[in-house]
């Protein structure tokens, strides 16, 4: 492989949230944390020698987005999704939770209903109740070890009068990647009920061998109509940090009232990193992402294969795209307290603990795979080992 996803990068001390917070949120420094979703890996070489020749300018004043920003945007997916943007369609915002957050407040009505799947990326509930409205859970189903839609409760909540729906696409925790036709048969019911979807679709590039991520605007220039799409370099790059995001809304309407909100909250001047940072990521980073996801696949058959022989009482949820592998710790008999003790005090790593996805993820916990083979192996391993004695019982 050309790139080195083996090396450790000590990232202690470095003002990383994911490593230099164990202490304020775990009590101990010797934590391993493989739980907020960043990688432990550098982005693409020719990200960080655009981000160095920015920085060697030497005057950070207001910058803009170029035409050969947008241009970039629209190559990447066209290359990579076969999907086919304009520029017009195209609103930059400072990141997915914000655009969802501005969604929820411009697309319903306060006190009304907006549907989420749960469990879900649980700032999806944050920004509903923030707003000041309420949460409609339209529950996922799991059957044989897969998430799948509930749509006929999914039409229950619809033709009760909720007309926002957010997805999670690629879903949060669960890894899926919904087909076209589970898409289709989602779309078929919000046009029915004249639902708005929001669809977050911040893993699509992070799709594993086998799998194909389906925009779901892209499905047909009717549900585009309906959807606005939540987009961004950031996890597909590892660029959180510099906080770059867009959203894609084909009808006007739609994105009239987005732009607008976004000019009135002057949420609309870009980070002056961001620029030559995306347009380095999207015009060179093909074989970099390539090899990323080779190398997260590794991740995941290791710790399915080490979790199935030394703690089979876990279930592991195979993740069809993302970083992030779901497990069902429910038969260790642990309340989210116990996996809490389990985890920081006794095995020494931070995994996310699952209720925050919602209710139905009690005993449940996330997986950050994107890190060397090494960390994970130390991590799995200290797992497992500690969790074998509530596994006897």
């Amino acid at each position: 492989m050309k790139y080195h996803f083996d090396r450790i990068i000590d990232r202690r001390n470095t003002h990383s949230y994911k490593w230099d917070q164990s202490v304020k949120l775990f009590g101990r420094e010797d934590i391993t944390p493989l739980w907020v979703a960043d990688m432990d890996f550098e982005s693409p070489p020719a990200v960080k020698e655009a981000l160095v020749r920015r920085a060697e300018q030497g005057i950070y004043g207001y910058s803009i987005k170029s035409d050969s920003y947008v241009e970039a945007i629209i190559r990447w997916f066209e290359r990579r999704h076969g999907w086919t943007l304009r520029p017009e369609w195209i609103t930059d915002s400072p990141g997915i939770v914000t655009s969802l957050s501005l969604a929820v407040e411009l697309y319903s009505e306060p006190g009304s209903q907006v549907i989420l799947q749960s469990p879900v990326y649980y700032p999806f509930y944050d920004v509903i109740r923030m707003n000041g409205r309420q949460v409609a859970k339209n529950p996922l189903i799991l059957r044989d070890g897969r998430y799948e839609m509930d749509y006929a409760h999914l039409e229950e909540l619809m033709r009760g009068g909720a007309k926002l729906l957010l997805l999670c696409s690629p879903h949060n925790p669960g890894g899926r990647i919904w087909d076209r036709e589970e898409l289709l048969r989602l779309g078929e019911l919000c046009l029915r009920y004249g639902v708005t979807v929001i669809s977050d679709e911040i893993h699509c590039d992070l799709a594993l061998p086998g799998h194909t991520h389906v925009p779901f605007a892209s499905l047909s220039e009717e549900l585009a109509n309906i959807t606005l799409t939540c987009l961004a370099p950031t996890k597909t790059f590892n660029l959180p940090g510099i906080q770059s995001s867009f959203i894609v809304a084909s009808n006007p309407e739609i994105k009239r009232k987005f732009d607008m909100r976004i000019k009135t909250l002057s949420l609309h001047m870009t980070n002056f990193f961001v620029p030559d940072a995306v347009q380095a990521a999207y015009n060179e980073g093909d074989e970099w992402l390539d090899e990323l996801m080779h190398y997260i696949n590794g991740n995941v058959e290791y710790a399915i294969g080490y979790l199935a022989e030394h703690l089979p009482q876990v279930e592991v949820m195979r993740p069809d795209g993302t970083y992030l592998l779901w497990l069902d710790c429910r038969k260790l008999g642990l309340d989210v307290k116990g996996l809490k003790k389990l985890m920081f005090e006794e095995a020494r790593v931070a995994f996310s603990e699952g209720s925050v996805f919602g209710t139905e993820a009690e005993g449940y916990l996330r997986i950050n795979l994107a890190c060397p083979r090494s960390l994970l192996q130390e991590a799995v391993e200290r797992f497992c080992k500690a969790a074998a004695a509530y596994a006897v019982k």
